[in-house]
């Protein structure tokens, strides 16, 4: 290929990015017969723009979430992935937990997973789409933070649930996400949600796990929950290993389910 100016390698940079999942640094330099320094230039302009997600010796395309998509939608998507990861994270609860859940499909089936284990736990959610699960002989117990019903996610949330938030503080939370991106952090279409499960992770005093399919790495949509050095980890599916040495590299365990 013949040397390309700046502009020039970066459109090219987004062509290969709609093509492939991720690239390296290496590779684009191989390439465009340039050196890694100036394809890192060019990926540092590139984020900058909000247009590609920065990654340990690579980048991925920012891929954009705007609208919400409906519960029983989501429901049937990534189905196997939602469940090893619900069962991942029940595996990491202990009897005598207090856990801040959000809404969410993926979070749906961590609730379930817990309630399945039959260990005594506390959960807070906001997650109405788990009253079916709920029963007499069950041993966790359910608080619901109360709220405006959302009827597309099968939640409540907004300001109204920060009251009771505010009375608790949970020893762990998992935490499902619209989007997760490493510079952008988690993100979500409905700013209701965001305020929601900022709440709940200010009111966690143990570990906060991410619990998101691979499919979620690199999307970033219009609300902000926090940054992504809010979390202590996060738990996804095998797909999600290329994240492995960015995580570590900023202190977030990784659990692969």
């Amino acid at each position: 290929m013949a040397q390309l100016i700046p502009i020039q390698r970066q459109k090219e940079i987004l062509n290969i990015l709609q093509q492939e999942e991720a690239v390296q640094v290496s590779s684009l330099a191989q390439r465009m017969n340039v050196s890694d320094l100036t394809i890192r230039r060019d990926l540092d302009v590139l984020s900058e723009k909000g247009l590609v997600e920065r990654s340990f010796g690579g980048a991925s395309l920012v891929r954009t979430l705007s609208r919400e998509p409906d519960y029983s939608t989501k429901s049937n998507q990534y189905s196997v992935q939602k469940k090893a990861i619900g069962k991942a994270a029940a595996a990491l609860v202990e009897n005598g937990d207090t856990i801040c859940i959000n809404s969410g499909s993926t979070t749906f089936e961590v609730i379930k997973a817990i309630i399945d284990s039959e260990k005594a736990v506390t959960i807070v959610t906001n997650n109405i789409g788990v009253f079916p699960l709920l029963s007499s002989s069950m041993k966790a117990k359910i608080i619901f933070t109360g709220g405006v019903y959302r009827s597309i996610s099968h939640s409540v949330s907004g300001p109204m649930s920060l009251s009771v938030l505010d009375e608790i503080y949970a020893s762990k939370a998992f935490i499902g996400v619209d989007g997760f991106s490493l510079e952008q952090g988690l993100t979500t279409p409905i700013q209701e949600e965001a305020i929601t499960t900022k709440s709940m992770i200010e009111h966690t005093v143990g570990k906060v796990f991410a619990v998101f399919t691979a499919s979620k790495i690199g999307v970033v949509s219009n609300f902000k929950t926090v940054d992504s050095n809010k979390v202590s980890a996060v738990i996804t599916d095998e797909s999600g290993k290329r994240l492995l040495s960015d995580l570590t590299n900023i202190g977030i365990e990784a659990f692969f389910a």
